[in-house]
């Protein structure tokens, strides 16, 4: 006897915890998702000088070397925004006689090209803003600039309003070739990451084509129809597959496969504005270095797509339509356009670990050294430090366990006195509780003999409980049951007590105006499911 008490002792003691809890329809966020929403706001900036004049935010090119510095286009302007500091660096403005569009970086980072709504393309240095070329022979907007991804630095092609896809060397200034064969505006478009000899374009007559300047002459290579205006034409890295966007949808179509489409991605509720693609910059894992899209629409959602898995792994919502998007290089910074013109700047912080006489903290490609020495325990400092600071990267934590505070019947149930642990858990204000503790007493198979000895008052708290309590839809397939039993054991003692008769017959009333609810609400399930059947035909 002395051992069996010794083992119940020294046996840990848990907590009487309620089973019955309500599903949350919340989920549980994927280490994806994490990684998304770590790209924080630190500002939103705005180019709107009144509040009756708004300048929408056309395009934004991130610099394909660091510090990767971004350029936007917005009014008759582009400026250029620092990589490290996301402050504005520098704005071009007296070289466009119209609104500006589609800016892109060239390969090396130096050079900046532009459209503009008169049809000439712009060429500039980066950083003196020096305006080197002017590009003219679109005869409308020049909706699309790009140059070539890889070590082509002296070509770019450009689409305009006016249908044509022109094909430019930029030191003599000349349009090499002019691309026929779209039916309408040309509004998007992209280079090749395999080849510097083809791109893609995309128009509103529901067409992308891709494009070959090695075989001009014969037109496009290959023509895929989306079967809406098409606003964004996105190479994926492997160069072998193509996003396009337009419409509420985005599809991925198989180049190498002849033109197959591979998906279609319906997610949006508005037309999708823009794509871009996003990379997980983790060091390790599963999910290392892996390529997902980003797609924006003027319903105000930013959507990641997994093209491997096809499938949507994250989403965001934006209080303004959305025009335009780009994620940096070196997966630091996330940036969004709206039509408003409000940036919406995400910046991911990266702790870097040092060993030199400071400790360097990483913001993108910002570093910045502290004033403040390295803490080591050979130092008579490190002794004197205060219990509010915080653990370094290579620390290694030892989690102090947390004193658990009984209630008063998980105390009662310590000590097997289980009538007890009942009434105690009745007298308290919280349901969960009491169902916590019964099922617990049905679980040691001593509910009803608990039950069986209560007297006239702890009956009468106990049936007080039931008729409050066993209608909700929470408690109610264990309590209704529990209830058959009570009156069973306990109906002479209820016909004995006119306070007890009393709380049968409210028990008896509230039951039956719940079956009066049951009832018509099937009444109405009955109407309203006819009419969704046949809304579902439609």
């Amino acid at each position: 006897m002395a051992e069996d008490e010794s083992r119940i002792s020294i046996a840990k003691t848990f907590r009487v915890r309620p089973k019955l809890r309500p599903t949350s329809n919340k989920a549980t966020p994927t280490p994806e998702s994490k990684y998304w929403k770590s790209f924080k706001i630190p500002k939103d900036i705005e180019f709107t000088p009144s509040k009756s004049v708004v300048y929408p935010i056309t395009s934004i090119a991130f610099s394909p070397v660091a510090p990767h510095d971004f350029a936007a286009t917005h009014s008759a302007n582009v400026s250029i925004f620092s990589g490290k500091t996301l402050e504005p660096k520098s704005t071009i403005a007296s070289a466009f006689a119209d609104s500006a569009t589609s800016a892109a970086f060239r390969c090396d980072g130096k050079l900046l090209a532009a459209g503009d709504l008169t049809g000439t393309v712009h060429v500039f240095d980066s950083k003196s803003r020096t305006h080197l070329r002017r590009l003219k022979g679109h005869s409308a907007a020049a909706r699309l600039v790009r140059y070539p991804r890889a070590d082509d630095k002296f070509h770019l092609f450009s689409g305009g309003d006016d249908s044509v896809v022109k094909y430019w060397d930029v030191t003599t200034e000349t349009c090499l070739f002019d691309l026929l064969g779209h039916k309408d505006y040309v509004r998007c478009g992209d280079a090749s990451p395999v080849s510097d000899d083809m791109f893609s374009s995309g128009s509103y007559d529901h067409k992308v084509r891709i494009w070959d300047v090695r075989v001009s002459n014969s037109g496009s290579v290959m023509e895929l129809n989306h079967e809406k205006p098409v606003e964004s034409v996105l190479y994926l890295p492997s160069g072998g597959l193509i996003a396009t966007a337009g419409g509420n949808f985005v599809k991925i179509w198989d180049v190498i496969g002849g033109g197959k489409l591979l998906y279609s991605m319906e997610s949006h509720n508005k037309t999708v504005t823009s794509l871009c693609i996003g990379k997980i910059g983790k060091e390790g894992g599963e999910e290392a270095q892996q390529y997902r899209i980003l797609s924006v629409s003027l319903d105000g959602y930013m959507k990641v797509f997994d093209y491997a898995k096809f499938k949507i792994t994250h989403s965001m919502r934006f209080p303004n339509p959305l025009l335009s998007v780009g994620f940096s290089p070196d997966c630091s910074t996330r940036v969004i356009g709206t039509s408003n013109g409000t940036f919406y700047i995400g910046r991911r912080k990266t702790n870097l670990e040092s060993d030199g006489p400071g400790d360097v903290v990483g913001l993108g490609d910002a570093e910045v050294e502290t004033d403040r020495r390295v803490l080591r325990p050979t130092r008579f400092r490190y002794f004197h430090r205060g219990q509010n600071t915080k653990p370094s990267g290579g620390d290694y934590l030892i989690t102090r366990p947390r004193k658990l505070k009984f209630a008063q019947y998980d105390k009662l149930l310590k000590k097997f006195r289980h009538k007890e642990a009942l009434v105690a858990a009745l007298s308290g204000k919280n349901p969960e509780n009491v169902v916590a503790v019964m099922e617990e007493l049905v679980a040691r198979k001593k509910l009803l003999k608990c039950v069986s000895n209560l007297d006239e008052e702890e009956l009468k708290l106990l049936l007080g409980f039931l008729q409050k309590y066993s209608t909700v839809p929470r408690y109610a397939r264990f309590l209704m049951r529990f209830t058959e039993k009570v009156v069973e054991m306990r109906a002479d003692d209820i016909k004995s007590s006119d306070q007890l008769r009393g709380n049968i017959r409210n028990m008896k009333r509230d039951v039956e105006e719940e079956i009066r609810i049951q009832q018509s609400m099937q009444e109405i399930q009955g109407i309203i499911s006819p009419m969704l059947r046949i809304a579902a035909r439609r």
